[in-house]
């Protein structure tokens, strides 16, 4: 009777990661500093983005209103869509700067809690 004893180890450093990610989603992250500093981080630009997304789409779909108006060939109609056409460019224009703005008020806001967490991580 021969009995072979022998020990086999597995380690994947793929299936570790994925371990630690599905521990982090049951955490609290109140109590983890640094995953506080990444919501944060988030929350700062996440009304922005909301904000110039909504102007973005309603912008394009004033914009293509006003093209389809121009394509249906009567005078009348093409000054119509024209002009609807630029309202949409001007909300358009208007995503960017307004992301900017927000995002700039929000970082202001939650300035003082990322910095004080940053140095108590460090």
């Amino acid at each position: 009777m021969s009995e072979t004893k022998q020990f086999e180890y597995n380690y994947s450093a793929n299936r570790a990661k994925e371990i630690e990610a599905i521990r982090r989603k049951y955490e609290d992250p109140k109590t983890d500093k640094f995953e506080q500093l990444k919501v944060l981080d988030k929350q700062a630009d996440k009304r922005g983005m909301i904000t110039a997304l909504v102007l973005g789409i309603v912008g394009a779909l004033i914009l293509g209103t006003g093209m389809s108006i121009v394509m249906e060939g009567s005078a009348a109609l093409m000054v119509l869509g024209i002009i609807i056409g630029v309202v949409g460019i001007v909300v358009l224009s208007a995503a960017y700067p307004m992301y900017k703005k927000i995002v700039k008020e929000d970082r202001a806001k939650v300035a003082d809690q990322i910095l004080t967490l940053s140095k108590e991580i460090q």
